[in-house]
């Protein structure tokens, strides 16, 4: 299957391709290494910005950074479409849409001049947090760990469909057992105390007071730490099963990763790696 896309990229298209979108060579790892810098100090920058002390000291420094920032990812991103054989399709995956939210708001914040719309420039600019998301593209190992926790889906869904019936036949007991003279005023509200006390996450916020509910509470507690345990056990058998080694290698069509090392074409849109 090799469709349309097995026009082969040539001249700087190809350089560019091979050091953007490759990690399995010196100036490709070097360029995701910078990236990741830049990425990392950009986040600084948002995080920084958001305290008003240093705002207030700092601003005009922040306000510099970020459009420096915004500019170097604006080209990144141009780049990325430039070297791409199918820019549309890399502009509408995950990443693409995580590269465009990441210079989109710092553009839109032009669009509403005065005080009076700060509110609104500073909401749309929390969306350049998703920055961070890109860092993922870098990890090659979160390729496996995503197959495998996709191929355990069905048994994860079980699991918590499992869980729930479990919260909600405690939650009514609880219900009925404390009542609603002791913080239990509704089988949802003691729905919410056995996700609470499962998760072993413990707010304090309600808790049961007769012995019964105290037993059926250290049940529950009991019960919570095996529960944590299966769904680390679903996802690390499949990614035993599934383990083996990964190229770099970026398709040169889609620039989907995680090929085979032996792949001569792309899993996904079966273009000539």
């Amino acid at each position: 299957m090799q469709g349309g896309g097995d026009q082969r990229l040539t001249g700087w298209r190809a350089r560019a391709h091979e050091i953007i979108f490759e990690s399995d060579t010196p100036v490709g790892k070097g360029f995701d290494l910078v990236l990741i810098l830049a990425i990392l100090l950009s986040i600084v920058v948002v995080m920084l910005e958001s305290v008003a002390d240093i705002r207030r000291e700092y601003g005009p420094a922040l306000i510099l950074a970020e459009w420096i920032f915004t500019g170097i990812f604006t080209l990144e991103y141009f780049l990325r479409l430039a070297c791409v054989q199918r820019p549309g399709s890399y502009a509408r995956s995950f990443y693409g849409v995580i590269d465009l939210l990441a210079i989109v708001p710092t553009y839109v914040s032009l669009v509403f001049p005065g005080a009076q719309a700060l509110l609104v420039i500073r909401t749309v600019r929390i969306l350049r947090v998703f920055r961070v998301l890109k860092l993922a593209n870098y990890v090659r190992e979160s390729e496996v760990l995503m197959r495998a926790m996709y191929a355990s889906r069905r048994k994860i869904e079980v699991f918590l469909c499992a869980v729930l019936m479990m919260v909600v036949i405690f939650g009514a007991l609880m219900y009925l057992i404390e009542g609603p003279e002791n913080g239990f005023t509704s089988i949802p509200r003691g729905v919410y105390w056995a996700i609470v006390t499962m998760t072993t996450v413990g707010y304090g916020d309600i808790a049961p007071q007769t012995n019964l509910g105290q037993a059926i509470s250290a049940i529950v507690m009991i019960m919570g730490y095996g529960i944590i345990a299966v769904p680390t056990g679903i996802v690390t058998a499949q990614l035993t099963k599934s383990g083996g080694d990964v190229s770099g290698q970026a398709c040169p069509s889609c620039s989907v990763e995680g090929h085979a090392t032996d792949a001569r074409y792309c899993r996904i849109c079966g273009a000539k790696m």
